[in-house]
């Protein structure tokens, strides 16, 4: 078995299994969980605040210090985007949800 890449830069097959990247998961709160899963389904923060009965400030907070916490276990979600990757990745939201 050859060890180099291909001519398209594929790396070589093995017979050995992938493994499965694992992620250190940031400790997010179930109001935090809430917030976010509620966000990322496609409503506006001003919806979010709305339907939870809570500030548009409050949710503003909420998703500030989930952003940071990712930050902490080295993980980013300074976008929108990123933070709907890091929630399909840890489980928090599934795509048939979105």
């Amino acid at each position: 078995m050859t060890t180099a890449p291909d001519a398209l830069g594929h790396p070589p097959h093995t017979d050995e299994p992938a493994v499965a990247r694992t992620y250190s998961k940031p400790a997010l709160s179930a109001r935090e969980i809430e917030v976010l899963r509620h966000w990322l389904r496609g409503d506006s923060k001003l919806a979010v605040a709305a339907d939870l009965h809570i500030a548009l400030g409050t949710v503003n907070t909420h998703l500030t210090r989930i952003r940071e916490k990712y930050a902490l276990v080295g993980r980013d979600a300074s976008t929108k985007t990123a933070l709907l990757v890091r929630a399909l990745q840890d489980g928090i939201i599934t795509i048939a949800e979105l």
